[in-house]
């Protein structure tokens, strides 16, 4: 291939990878989720989408630094695999926790009230779901910048030095459950069908591959509805003023409305990481932030003497 043509195809994979991984990963789903054993399927559809990805970063990474190893990828699986339930390590994903999930707590539904409208159609249902959870991932995620209690814990995720599909899921199991509780309560509580857990959990398992991949996508129009890449390295930038805004998981509905939308006209930030500093084992990182001089090390702050 000419110099001219590579050019031309890496250009061409700037604006489809995107709408590929995220569109054809849903559509997968929808067989998978058609098949005799839907989580396996789905698990096994997640890490095609996860190992293209990492493939994509080394074509047109976003960042050249950020291929570099960071001695933190050990942790950031076994962090994924935590937070996620071990029965993603049997499947071999990491974002089956929240379809799991439903499936043992959707017996609650004696509890239903029957407001789900379940005679719509899946595409719709599943969107509805998508915006109700939506507003309870944005005011957890706002909320842990926002709070020192639950900043000890999410400044996990913050820590790293370099986006790429691997670090995905580097959460604090206390702000996963967080998150979970405020976003999918609320269906429980509303009746949503098991089928809705699965949509949703496979819409949230894309965008965050998605957004935290080092790939250099140009997602255009995207940008205005859903989290994208250049939103989420926004999110991650040191500088607050760019870093305490596009909370969005999923959508960014609820950053246009509450005024913490942010994507200026300029190339979003690979300045990325906290103040503070991590613990450097995956056990310390779990007990840092239950301890006084951990959370003061979190915050960069010198731990006190006597």
């Amino acid at each position: 291939m000419t110099s001219k043509a590579a050019a031309a195809a890496k250009y061409i994979l700037a604006y489809l990878s995107w709408p590929l991984v995220f569109f054809f990963g849903l559509t997968g789903a929808y067989f998978g989720f058609a098949s005799a054993h839907p989580m396996v399927a789905f698990a096994a559809i997640y890490a095609g989408a996860v190992l293209l990805l990492f493939l994509v970063e080394r074509i047109i990474p976003y960042e050249e630094r950020w291929l570099q190893a960071d001695g933190e990828t050990a942790n950031d699986i076994a962090h994924t695999v935590l937070t996620k339930g071990l029965v993603e390590l049997a499947a071999l994903a990491g974002v089956i926790f929240p379809m799991f999930a439903a499936a043992l707590l959707q017996p609650i539904a004696a509890m239903q009230f029957s407001l789900w409208p379940s005679s719509w159609p899946m595409l719709f249902q599943a969107s509805l779901a998508v915006i109700i959870a939506e507003f309870g991932l944005y005011w957890a995620h706002r909320i842990a910048h926002e709070r020192l209690f639950f900043w000890r814990f999410h400044a996990l995720h913050h820590s790293v030095t370099r986006l790429w599909v691997i670090n995905t899921g580097r959460f604090h199991v206390i702000d996963s459950l967080f998150k979970i509780a405020l976003s999918q309560i609320p269906l429980y509580l509303l009746g949503a069908p098991l089928q809705v857990f699965w949509w949703l959990g496979a819409v949230t398992a894309f965008i965050g591959i998605l957004t935290h991949c080092n790939v250099d996508m140009r997602t255009g129009l995207f940008d205005f509805v859903f989290s994208t890449p250049r939103l989420h390295r926004w999110h991650h930038s040191k500088d607050l003023r760019e870093g305490n805004t596009n909370y969005g998981e999923n959508v960014v509905l609820f950053d246009q409305l509450f005024g913490t939308y942010f994507n200026p006209d300029r190339p979003s930030s690979t300045d990325i990481g906290i103040k503070g500093q991590i613990a450097p084992g995956f056990v310390s990182q779990l007990t840092q932030p239950f301890t006084k001089d951990g959370v003061r090390q979190i915050l960069g702050l010198k731990p006190k003497r006597g």
